[in-house]
């Protein structure tokens, strides 16, 4: 086997098959000596190769497989065989025995090349290694799914023995004391470790009366994962509250701050807030990928005509773009990969966000700050005197940053800032109850996009179904024609029949139409009317389409893309 041949420079291998140019990897080497990691992580890390690119490479040369881990269950025992300590060490986890010699087991490597590690399991296990690629970040993760909830377990109760007399049941006691415990770092770092490969938004690590309940948001939805007795609590806040720049004294005061976390190669922005509750101090962290957020405007899940109507709206020289939805829909992603598309060395792009969410090379990022009154509208002001081209509003909370903005897309700046509302027509509504006068909104705003996230549907157990005549009904489908849709099932690869999301938009660019009834005193439905009367797709119409192509299921459309009044008018209409 070439495995044991001369050791082979995979970074050269990916320059020959132009992956990668001579600079590139004389960037990730430096890169590489200075985090002590694998070049290969690296390489992936900074974004210059895919997962699958360096996986051909690598198993194209050493004449190996490259294993797809979706659906694999750990073998407990087989694991224990082996041992913890070897597995992290070596990174690489068995995955069975050779089908045609059960003798040879069958190892998944990070590293293939490395012959200590396949000489460590031979002689473990006395067999044969038979050596198969898969990525470190797969590896990791079933490694943590085997052992971390019983490493967290086996640190909380190590806390408990240090600490019982200290702490007793309830009594919340000296944390300067315990924060340095390694059981407790242990505890975090599993909890944030856990989140991040569990591919969750949110952490939260709640106070009960008897116990401390952590639950995670995956897919728009909370589900609890870790419990520890009520006596971790104390120490776990403090812990968080040093690594993310927060003082731990204060415990009667609501707290935010923010830390940094490297998992499986990949940088995390955690944002941290702190809120005390009856049973003690209750802790949420939102969890960003740091390269999360600056993705090509392919990846956002646009259909081919809503695109068009993005690049009609982005191609503006000035006037306010506006990104409209709840908490959590995917506002962040879709400013930030705008911004990416509009980022070139021709134009000067000027950011003011509270928090910035992800650092983009060659813009110019503020941080808002209240305590130095650094407010949005006080910043932009300043901006403004920066000679921009483009500026970027984190988001426009009062009339006064309102107006700045208004005037600012006016005197030719190209402006994008998002806005909580429903609608992209309720955003309009939204401007001039914030004091914006009508006929200025339908000369500044240029575009208004609304989105919301569904879960999709996992396509290994979706189930079928003809749809009934209510469901017709509420997706718009003719009642006379037969429609198939899915509802979710529930398999080993899922979260409840779920698996991921899917941004789903109404995109209204304002048009000659818009701008004219702009001029009368209007509702948000009349500007609605409008805008689907001139080819806009609301977002009920972008769920039941989704819908319909097997995408998601007509709950979750319910849930996300329909409020009650629309929910009740189509009960009345039913009537």
């Amino acid at each position: 086997m070439k495995i044991f041949g001369n050791r082979i420079r995979i970074g050269d291998l990916l320059v020959q098959k132009g992956y990668i140019t001579d600079d590139q990897l004389s960037q990730a080497l430096e890169q590489q000596r200075e985090q002590k990691g694998k070049l290969g992580e690296v390489l992936i890390s900074m974004g210059l190769v895919t997962e699958e690119q360096f996986a051909g490479v690598i198993c194209d040369q050493l004449g190996i497989q490259a294993i797809d881990l979706k659906g694999f269950k750990p073998d407990q025992e087989l694991f224990d065989t082996i041992g913890e300590d070897i597995l992290r060490k070596d990174v690489l986890i068995p995955i069975g025995y050779d089908e045609n010699d059960y003798n040879k087991l069958k190892v998944a490597m990070a590293d293939p090349m490395n012959l200590g590690a396949i000489d460590d399991v031979q002689i473990v296990t006395g067999m044969e290694v038979t050596p198969v690629y898969a990525s470190a970040t797969t590896v990791n993760m079933f490694i943590d799914k085997v052992y971390g909830k019983r490493q967290a377990m086996a640190a909380a109760e190590e806390f408990q023995e240090q600490h019982a007399d200290e702490f007793g049941d309830v009594d919340e006691g000296d944390e300067d004391e315990s924060v340095n415990d390694a059981p407790i770092v242990k505890i975090v770092n599993t909890v944030l470790d856990e989140s991040v490969r569990m591919d969750s938004s949110d952490i939260h690590i709640e106070p009960m009366e008897d116990r401390v309940r952590v639950r995670y948001r995956i897919d728009g939805v909370l589900q609890e994962v870790f419990t520890y007795p009520r006596n971790v609590l104390a120490a776990m806040v403090a812990r968080i509250k040093i690594v993310s720049g927060l003082d731990i004294s204060e415990k009667r005061k609501p707290q935010d701050g923010r830390l940094t976390r490297f998992v499986d190669g990949e940088e995390y922005d955690v944002r941290v807030s702190i809120l005390p509750t009856v049973y003690g101090e209750k802790t949420v962290m939102r969890m960003t990928k740091k390269r999360g957020l600056t993705r090509e405007k392919k990846h956002l899940g646009l259909y081919p005509d809503d695109e068009a109507k993005l690049d009609a709206i982005t191609h503006n020289p000035h006037g306010i773009i506006l990104v409209t939805g709840p908490t959590g829909s995917g506002k962040s992603t879709t400013c930030y990969t705008v911004l990416h598309e509009l980022n070139k060395e021709t134009v000067n792009i000027i950011t003011v966000e509270d928090p910035v969410e992800a650092n983009v090379p060659g813009v110019n990022q503020v941080q808002v700050n209240v305590k130095a009154e650094l407010t949005f509208a006080s910043a932009l002001r300043s901006i403004l005197r920066q000679d921009p081209d483009i500026i970027m509003i984190g988001e426009i909370r009062d009339g006064e940053t309102a107006g700045i903005a208004v005037k600012a897309s006016i005197t030719g700046h190209l402006v994008i800032s998002t806005l909580h509302t429903n609608s992209t027509s309720a955003s309009i509504t939204r401007l001039i109850d914030m004091g914006v006068e009508s006929y200025l909104i339908g000369d500044a705003v240029v575009g208004i996009i609304a989105q919301r996230l569904v879960r999709r549907l996992c396509p290994k157990c979706k189930i079928p179904h003809e749809a009934t005549e209510r469901e017709k009904e509420l997706l718009g489908a003719p009642i006379d024609q037969p429609l198939l849709i899915y509802e979710p099932g529930g398999c080993d690869e899922c979260n409840k029949g779920y698996k991921g999301r899917k941004a789903i938009y109404e995109i209204m660019p304002i048009t000659s139409g818009i701008r004219k009834i702009l001029h009368q005193k209007v509702t948000a439905d009349e500007i609605q009317e409008v805008a689907v009367r001139e080819g806009m797709n609301t977002l009920r119409m972008a769920g039941a389409r989704n819908v319909k192509e097997g995408i998601t299921s007509i709950e979750e459309m319910v849930r996300v893309a329909y409020d009650m009044d629309e929910e009740t008018k189509d009960a009345e209409k039913a009537d």
